[in-house]
């Protein structure tokens, strides 16, 4: 499993981890009942320690996108349909939504290049 992290970055390391994995769920790259490597296996890949990884796992589990079992390890899960976004979400939605709109963006154009984007990431 690749996954692009940035160790100079102000994101800790399990943030990043959680939001690849986030990101490869929702552009179809990981599909529903997937396995993800084990912890110690997707820590020694990363490069990090392995309480990094179980923290982005357990937020990961916690947030409904993955489940485990000890037989058949970790898998990837859609959250539930009902499940809200974190309010970090949010809040990181609207001050992009807000960058935009200072460089000129209509809400046309911003509604224009959402429908592209998630084109793309479906």
């Amino acid at each position: 499993m690749l996954l692009r992290l940035d160790f100079g970055s102000d994101i800790p390391i399990y943030q990043q981890i959680r939001n690849q994995i986030v990101l490869g769920i929702g552009q179809g790259q990981l599909a529903p009942g997937q396995k993800l490597p084990a912890i110690r296996a997707l820590a020694d890949e990363c490069g990090v320690n392995t309480m990094t990884v179980s923290k982005a796992y357990q937020l990961l589990k916690a947030e409904g996108y993955l489940r485990t079992d000890r037989r058949g390890g970790t898998v990837i899960c859609r959250p539930q349909t009902e499940a809200q976004p974190r309010p970090e979400t949010l809040q990181g939605l609207r001050l992009h939504l807000n960058e935009l709109k200072l460089v000129g963006y209509s809400e046309q154009q911003i509604l224009q290049l959402c429908r592209e984007l998630c084109r793309k990431e479906g």
